[in-house]
């Protein structure tokens, strides 16, 4: 596991603790007295373990424990010492292991005895009320870091149940488009057979159609067979969803931890089943892009038809796109389903922030079946 450096916020914040620890200290040294470079090298210990909290939280806590209570036990209490060592426990809850995060209460513990023991504690607080304080301090990092445990748990099933989903959903689609269209080409060469030698116009006719239902087949097929790329996740939680299942779609979404709000036009509605189909993928990797490397909190969707074109664009309030990003499997998905349509798809960073994508797709004009 790799171990997050020190950061120049850390370090500020060890910095501002480290000088007013410092100038207490110097405030109090008629009272320090001949105790003064002791309590120096505690106050420098206390803020050294402030700045490496995220590092490793459990040993910056013992070792701020430690020096808090020495400083308590041998030297003086400094009124701003506890507060350095409070932010050490919350963020032993948070960014601990589970197991050593729980650790944190048992050094409370001890830590809280060793300070109140102190021979010249003057404080009115009450011991059992200050540890009420700190263990609720701990209690708020531990609960939010399970709480990021969760979502990530739910992130993961999520994106291996539609990967699952989406494998069972183009295996029912090829089944079923190769089962009808053999079906109808049987249909219509048996008929051509049986009037073959009394009526060849009628055979020609039925030889045309049949011509005409393998090609349609086949660009139907094409289009199926084009998601099959080695390793690609297109997931889908409906075996023939369209844009009236994004209700579902941002359900799911919200049980990963991102608030999804989707607009559609209801001229949108009843596009050709494929453009239908399309458009639901687009929304559907694009929020799935948002999971898995947005980190974003919310999310908006809006689907509207101008003309001949229908528009959809994902925008979401996450870290956004790097300077010099290169799309990813999944935006190239995107990409050759708007191109498969003649359409034009851009992405990148939001207005204000966050990631933006936008694609236009050219409605068909033929005559091919509609969604319901």
């Amino acid at each position: 596991m790799t171990l997050p450096e020190v950061t120049w916020p850390d370090l500020a914040l060890a910095g501002a603790f480290l000088a007013a620890m410092l100038a207490e200290r110097f405030g109090a040294a008629a009272r320090i007295g001949g105790h003064m470079p002791a309590a120096l090298a505690l106050s420098v210990l206390i803020a050294g373990a402030l700045a490496a909290r995220r590092r490793v939280p459990l040993a910056a806590y013992l070792v701020g424990t430690a020096a808090l209570s020495a400083e308590a036990l041998f030297v003086l209490p400094s009124p701003v010492s506890p507060y350095a060592n409070l932010l050490g426990l919350y963020s032993l809850g948070l960014r601990g292991t589970r197991a050593r995060a729980r650790l944190g209460p048992v050094i409370v513990l001890p830590g809280m005895i060793a300070y109140f023991s102190g021979p010249t504690h003057t404080y009115q607080l009450m011991p059992a009320a200050v540890l009420f304080v700190w263990l609720l301090v701990w209690a708020l990092g531990y609960g939010w870091a399970r709480r990021q445990e969760e979502q990530e748990t739910a992130r993961r099933v999520l994106r291996d149940q539609v990967l699952a989903e989406e494998r069972v959903r183009i295996a029912r689609e090829l089944h079923d488009l190769v089962g009808h269209t053999l079906n109808v080409l049987l249909v219509q060469t048996g008929a051509a057979r049986r009037v073959l030698d009394r009526d060849p116009e009628q055979t020609r006719t039925l030889l045309g159609t049949m011509e005409h239902t393998g090609r349609q087949a086949l660009e139907e097929l094409d289009r199926v067979l084009g998601l099959l790329r080695p390793q690609e996740p297109s997931p889908s939680p409906d075996p023939q969803p369209g844009l009236a299942h994004l209700g579902a779609l941002t359900e799911r979404m919200e049980q990963a931890g991102i608030r999804v709000t989707a607009r559609i036009d209801p001229a949108a509605h009843g596009m050709p089943r494929t453009l239908d189909l399309s458009a639901y993928r687009i929304v559907q990797e694009a929020l799935t892009n948002t999971v898995k490397h947005g980190r974003a909190a919310r999310a908006e969707v809006a689907v509207h038809r101008e003309g001949d074109v229908l528009h959809v664009e994902i925008r979401d309030d996450g870290v956004g796109a790097p300077d010099g990003y290169l799309p990813g499997r999944g935006l190239k998905g995107i990409a050759e389903r708007v191109h498969e349509f003649g359409g034009s798809v851009e992405h990148g960073a939001g207005e204000h922030g966050g990631f933006r994508l936008r694609a236009a797709l050219p409605i068909p004009r033929t005559p091919a079946s509609v969604a319901p």
